[in-house]
């Protein structure tokens, strides 16, 4: 029998506390998380004991680790991995949550997208808009090239951005600002639906726009396609 098999996430910023439970579920039957992978985690067999798992978002230098990790341990709550600002933790059940609060629980989501990390987004959109305009403008050559950019800047932007408003949106929901939920939850139905529209109806609009609403429809439906073609693989090989 292997003595690891990988989990599937659902993302971290679409269903953290889910990813958490089916850790806890997991660990009851002896597997245990070591490390994040491709779109998931990596279990190793061990003992079977029931464990409750946290995440937290955090930048930590090198020499605030100790302190960083020592506060979580005091806490009994103990490090299992951490990547790229992201840090695991897992701890006996009963143990005090690391968040107990709104104000700490909607920092943790603060934490979660950097103020770098908002700039560069902010950027890519911006520079493939600016793409996306120059080949309306645009012909030959130098409409070809600024298509090709346009289209890799697009395809990193829309995952980035949809992340960041769902980052956002698991703030507000902490703050209880529903209506801020429901009103950018609108805004993005209200886009697509307008996308779909002008591109199935739409009056002869040139190739620039027509590829940029391929791309934006795309966008929503090829992740959950990905995630969905994963998981049946995985379930089927019984990783």
């Amino acid at each position: 029998m292997s003595k690891s098999k990988y989990m599937m996430s659902g993302g971290l910023a679409f269903a953290e506390s889910k990813d958490m439970e089916k850790l806890r579920q997991q660990s009851l039957k002896g597997w245990h998380v070591k490390k994040l992978s491709f779109m998931g985690y990596t279990l190793v067999k061990g003992e079977k004991k029931e464990y409750i798992y946290s995440i937290d978002y955090r930048t930590v230098e090198e020499n605030e680790e100790e302190e960083y990790l020592s506060y979580f341990e005091d806490a009994g709550w103990n490090h299992v991995f951490s990547e790229a600002g992201i840090h695991l933790f897992r701890a006996d059940p009963g143990t005090e949550p690391i968040y107990s609060d709104k104000e700490t629980l909607a920092q943790k989501h603060e934490e979660s997208l950097s103020n770098t990390a908002r700039w560069g987004i902010g950027a890519l959109v911006l520079f493939a808009v600016s793409s996306w305009t120059g080949t309306i403008f645009t012909t030959g050559m130098i409409a070809n090239i600024l298509t090709i950019v346009a289209v890799i800047l697009t395809i990193i932007a829309i995952p980035a951005v949809w992340t960041a408003i769902k980052i956002q949106s698991n703030k507000w929901k902490v703050q209880g600002k529903q209506r801020s939920v429901f009103f950018i939850n609108t805004i993005i139905i209200l886009f697509l639906a307008t996308l779909t529209i002008f591109l199935f109806y739409g009056s002869g609009p040139n190739d620039a726009i027509k590829t940029l609403a391929y791309m934006l429809i795309g966008a929503f439906v090829l992740p959950i396609f990905i995630w969905s073609i994963l998981s049946f693989y995985h379930k089927i090989l019984g990783r």
